[in-house]
This record gives structure tokens, sequence and C-alpha cells, in this order.
């Protein structure tokens, strides 16, 4: 029996494909919990510890480097629910497709699972489809890496209560509320994260953009949430967002991937906007754009700028809906 070594990739289009990137820092505009555990009543957020040099000898233990943490994992799942909880017309994406968490549909047409991956472990039966789902597997094709905050800034400990909506109540109509306490990443901290997608089709990736830029006012558990993409000088003399966008064949731009042992502010930045700039091992004047054969890097506004397209591109491909503006 002869045996199958392709990957199973299904082809929906004849777009040629390329490898994405997305480098970027991002900014808390406040504090942020990103939840981890909790610890006697207090909800714990997630950092991670950075094993510093010592006359050329690591040390670890409570010689460590703390540090507060965006979790690629967290930020992954909260990217996915920008798409599943997109509007198409009445609906959401996700409802349309019958796609969710942790339920995903894993089906190679799924805008959503053709990037993210999805899994089913045993036949399944859905509300609404005739037959049930089969068992499946489909390995997603795009990863998210970094997170670890710049600043060496410890996490603030605040004291947090859960109160009633009534404006007047008896004291024996219900029980008071229990104050309960939650760490917080302060505000002000920079986080370099990363996406990285393989062997994506501009269409595909387009998703990938909506999520990407449609997650950053989401991040965070409870409230308060969101980021912003950090902006100062970057190509030009005007402040701009600190992100970098790569398609590529041969990845021939160094990756703007900063230390997480750096703590220092200029250092971290000079560290991401060297990298940047270098392309085929060397170092061309500073642009928004950069090529080496089909290497294309857009940094900076044009970088958003490109990213803006796909994410009409998604809108009109996907979404599919003209929006009309209310009076």
């Amino acid at each position: 029996m002869a045996i199958n070594v392709k990957s199973g990739l299904e082809n929906y289009s004849d777009e040629p494909r390329f490898h994405f990137d997305i480098y970027a820092i991002l900014e808390g505009g406040q504090e942020l919990f990103f939840g981890h555990e909790t610890q006697v009543n207090v909800n714990v957020v997630e950092t991670v510890t950075i094993p510093l040099p010592n006359n050329g000898e690591e040390i670890d233990g409570d010689g460590g480097l703390e540090k507060c943490y965006l979790s690629p994992t967290k930020r992954r799942g909260v990217e996915r629910r920008a798409l599943i909880w997109a509007p198409i017309g009445n609906r959401l994406l996700g409802d349309s497709l019958n796609c969710g968490i942790p339920h995903t549909c894993s089906k190679a047409e799924c805008p959503i699972c053709r990037v993210f991956g999805g899994l089913i472990t045993s036949k399944t039966k859905v509300e609404g489809e005739s037959e049930e789902r089969p068992a499946t597997t489909l390995i997603g094709r795009l990863t998210h890496s970094g997170g670890v905050a710049i600043q060496e800034l410890g996490t603030e400990e605040k004291q947090r209560a859960m109160h009633p909506s009534m404006i007047r109540k008896a004291p024996e109509s219900e029980p008071t509320p229990t104050p309960f306490k939650r760490e917080y990443n302060q505000p002000g901290l920079l986080y370099p994260v990363y996406n990285h997608c393989l062997s994506m089709t501009e269409t595909e990736f387009s998703a990938v953009a909506y999520a990407f830029m449609g997650a950053l006012a989401r991040l965070g558990a409870g409230n308060p949430k969101g980021v912003k993409i950090h902006d100062d000088i970057l190509v030009k003399d005007v402040a701009e967002p600190w992100i970098v966008v790569d398609r590529y064949l041969a990845p021939l731009g160094k990756r703007p991937v900063v230390s997480p042992a750096i703590t220092d502010i200029k250092a971290a930045k000079k560290q991401f906007r060297r990298a940047a700039f270098s392309v085929a091992g060397r170092e061309p004047e500073p642009a928004s754009e950069l090529t080496q054969g089909r290497f294309h890097r857009y940094i900076g506004d044009a970088a958003i700028a490109k990213l803006s397209k796909y994410l009409i591109e998604f809108e009109e491909g996907v979404l599919n809906v003209d929006a009309k503006a209310g009076d």
C-alpha cells in the first residue's frame, strides 16, 4: 500500500505562499491583569525569572531577574477570540462557521482554523449539523512568542471587591461582597511580542493581521484591558509605531527580538532598531521599506499601512458586509 507523504494542506486558490512575521513593542497604558493562579485570595499575575550572568556563570533561584510577562499562549487565545467574535452582519463569525473555543470546527476552509489550527479528539455531534464531525488534527501555521517586559517593574497588589447594583438594600438581604486582592502589571511596561506565519497566502495572512490588531484593545483578563503599539522616533523625525512586518521566502532580515535580560529601555530599543534595519548582513540607510530579492520589510507607519491593507481584504473577503455609518 502506498504511503501519503504530502502535508494534507488543501489549496483554495492559486495565490503564492510566503512566510510572514510581525515584530512589535507593546505598551500598557494602564495597569493590566493577566491571570495566572490564586494564592490565599490573591489573584496572581504571571511572571518569569531570567537567570543573570555572574562572572561568566549563570545564577538562578533568588539571584534571577523577575519580570512581568504577557504570555504568548494567552495572547494567542485573545487573538483567536477576536476572529471568533468578529461581526458578520447580525451574527458573529464563529457562530456562522460553527467554530469556537474549545470546540473548533477544524475545517481547512475555515479562515480561523486554517491559520490557528484545530483539534477534534473524537467523533462529535454538533447542533445544527446532520453529520458527526470526525476526529481531526489541523496544525496551525501561526506561532506566538515574546512577551517578557523590558523594565524591571514588579507587580502591584490592589484591593478589589464585587458590589451589587442596588442603590439601597437591607443589610440582611444578601451577603456583603467579599473583598479580594489582585496583582497587576504596572502601567507603562513595554512588551516585545512576535507573531510568525508559515507558508501562508496573503488571504490567509489577512486573518492574522485582523486578529493581531483587533486583540490589542482586548488583551488582559477582567478590567481594565488593552495595550497599544509603542510610539517613538523610529524611521522619521516624528513618533511612529514600533512595529515591523516581514513577507519573504528566505529569512534575510535580522530578527528584531529583544533580549529578556535587558532592563534598560534605551538599550532594548537600540537592539530592536538595529535589527529592524539589518537585511542580508548589511545595515542600509534607515527606510520605511527594505527589499532584498523577494524579502520585503515594512517598518513603522509603513508596517501599519501594510497591515491595514490586509485588514480591508479580510473585511471585504470574509466579513463581507457593507457597514453603513449611522446619522
